[in-house]
């Protein structure tokens, strides 16, 4: 049982999961003290809130909403989120598209006996093994047999 677990640990799923968990908060930290130190105060020196924007608030019938803090976490979210897109998804996407081979454009036809979808060029269908060189919609083709 314990062996069992210890494999699953350190399986490299796991471990390259959780490192990426542990970056993934320390990012989101650096982040969010970016925005509250210089991005906050920004947007309380242009909307007239002298200092700190985040403690911005109304109060309707007693009740205190704190707007700035909403405010600080929602210009967080987003400048986490465009970070991640233009830094990692964005490059990562294209280098996958440069790797990826291109799909060889085969033409396809159905096999007139089991309907299934083959190449236009084949002479048996590989579903039902019926020759369809010569048939119409396909080429006749020289077959030999042994």
């Amino acid at each position: 049982m314990l062996k069992g677990f210890r494999s699953f640990l350190l399986r490299g799923n796991v471990v390259d999961l959780a490192v990426g968990i542990v970056i993934g908060a320390a990012f989101t930290a650096v982040v969010t003290g970016f925005v509250t130190a210089f991005l906050t105060p920004l947007i309380g020196v242009a909307t007239g809130a002298v200092g700190d924007f985040s403690k911005e608030s109304f109060e309707v019938g007693g009740t205190t909403f704190p707007y700035g803090a909403f405010l600080n976490a929602a210009i967080s979210f987003v400048t986490v989120a465009a970070v991640i897109y233009f830094a990692v998804v964005l490059p990562v996407t294209k280098l996958q598209a440069r790797f990826d081979k291109p799909k060889d454009a085969v033409a396809k036809v159905d096999c007139p006996q089991c309907l299934s979808r083959i190449p236009a060029a084949a002479v048996r269908c590989s579903f039902c093994t019926s020759e369809v060189s010569g048939l119409p919609g396909f080429p006749a083709q020289a077959v030999q047999h042994s």
